[in-house]
């Protein structure tokens, strides 16, 4: 997590290693000046106070709650400020949902947030809600290597980009190369039909489909995901877990101790629900790459992925990810990254809204 005091500095174009359009702009604000910046997901929502100074955000206050313990993000707001007044002069929500005319309703939570309802709520003039895979777009300009692990080769051919990521959803956003500079867009491209390639797959979907109705790739290339892929499996392999075994100790995140599990090796149905994930990851972002024709790259991020990095074989993800007949040859160009850095969507809010505060 950010920490309080650590500083940022603004991105300029030509500075960046994934120049963004929109960064262009420049902060003409005084060194009072102060944005709230969020990341509202369906199980946490990250707040971050920050201070602009001279073109660079220093951090005043952060925190992470627990999204459904609080009625609206109003109240979530007011909870994170204290009672001690703080002037902001702007707001910039990254948030899990489709946003349409200043609202939007959670995907996978239940609230409605507007930005009428903060500019009245928290007394502020300058508010921008934006979808979090857009946030998290804006936030790949402030990236050092560091912050990015290779999973996938490419071409260095110029193009459009896209990233994808999982956690208790699974979001997805494009960025449109104009010849010198991205153009992130949102997308709801996680809630597309979930493709099954084999026949394993067909008895997945079919008991996904039985429990849901609908079945998206969200539906296996998320948290919730990778409980139902293991919960389908120990049925399917007439494999129920014993007396006393890991998963006696399965409590609020199913998901890590699955995971956890996986990688260590201690359970075999653990085992190959990560390694279904992992296919079915992979064949998403070949499908999102040739959506868009992303030979720019495709960024994976999302709380998951990072933590599951030393457990993915590159080989069989390149070949999962080269699956599409003719449209192999494309699939070669396109590299496939990981975003390691966690507070990306934050620093892309933060960002948006520095740039939007002054319009």
């Amino acid at each position: 997590m950010i920490q309080n005091g650590d500083i940022f500095s603004l991105p300029l174009v030509h500075e960046s290693l994934i120049p963004l359009a929109f960064l262009e702009g420049k902060i003409n604000l005084g060194s009072k000046a102060i944005i709230l910046a969020g990341d509202v997901g369906g199980t946490k929502s990250s707040l971050v106070l920050f201070q602009i100074t001279n073109g660079q955000l220093t951090v005043l206050k952060e925190g992470i709650y627990p999204t459904r313990d609080h009625k609206s993000f109003v109240a979530l707001a007011l909870a994170f400020l204290g009672k001690k007044s703080t002037i902001i002069d702007g707001v910039c929500l990254g948030v899990a949902g489709p946003v349409n005319k200043g609202k939007v309703h959670g995907t996978n939570f239940p609230w409605k947030i507007t930005v009428d309802e903060i500019r009245k709520g928290l007394r502020v003039k300058w508010v921008s809600l934006i979808n979090d895979m857009e946030a998290n777009a804006y936030g790949l300009a402030a990236l050092q290597y560091k912050d990015l692990a290779v999973l996938k080769s490419g071409s260095d051919i110029a193009g459009n980009a896209a990233v994808i990521s999982s956690g208790t959803g699974l979001g997805e956003a494009g960025l449109y190369w104009d010849g010198a500079r991205y153009h992130p867009f949102a997308t709801e491209g996680g809630h597309c039909d979930f493709g099954p390639r084999n026949e394993l797959d067909i008895e997945l979907w079919r008991s996904l489909h039985k429990k849901y109705g609908h079945v998206s790739w969200e539906r296996v290339v998320s948290g919730p995901g990778i409980c139902d892929i293991h919960d389908f499996l120990r049925r399917f392999r007439d494999q129920p877990e014993s007396k006393g075994s890991f998963e006696d100790n399965l409590k609020e995140d199913r998901a890590k101790v699955i995971t956890t599990a996986a990688l260590e090796g201690r359970d075999s149905i653990c085992v190959e629900t990560l390694e279904l994930y992992i296919r079915f990851l992979a064949a998403e972002a070949a499908q999102l790459a040739l959506k868009t024709k992303a030979t720019g790259g495709i960024y994976i991020g999302g709380g998951i992925v990072p933590k599951i990095l030393k457990g993915i074989d590159k080989d069989v993800f390149r070949k999962n990810f080269i699956q599409s007949g003719r449209m192999n040859p494309l699939l070669e160009m396109v590299p496939v990254t990981v975003v390691l850095n966690e507070n990306t969507a934050l620093l892309g809010a933060a960002y948006y809204g520095a740039m939007s505060i002054d319009k």
